[in-house]
């Protein structure tokens, strides 16, 4: 079950952040809607990898397309390539 509350409650903070931990986030209202969430730092971290992941898997998903539709690489293509901008250091 969510935990929902007036921003107004943040005036006595601890209560409100007490009612915090990983796996279930307060969230906060203005004016009866939801405005704020206060989550602990694990759900956090955990939310930043998984935005991370999601847009690697977009861009794969892109480059994907992509090659089916331009065509793929050849792996000696894509090592002659390397290989030239080793060599122009």
């Amino acid at each position: 079950m969510p935990v929902i509350s007036p921003v107004s409650d943040l005036r006595q903070y601890n209560s409100v952040l007490d009612k915090v931990s990983e796996g279930s986030p307060v969230y906060l209202t203005v004016n009866g809607r939801g405005k704020y969430t206060i989550r602990d730092i694990a759900d956090d971290e955990e939310f930043e990898k998984t935005k991370a992941m999601l847009r690697l898997m977009c861009e794969l998903n892109a480059g994907k397309q992509s090659a089916e539709k331009e065509g793929y690489t050849s792996s000696e293509d894509v090592r002659q390539y390397l290989m030239g901008l080793h060599h122009d250091s």
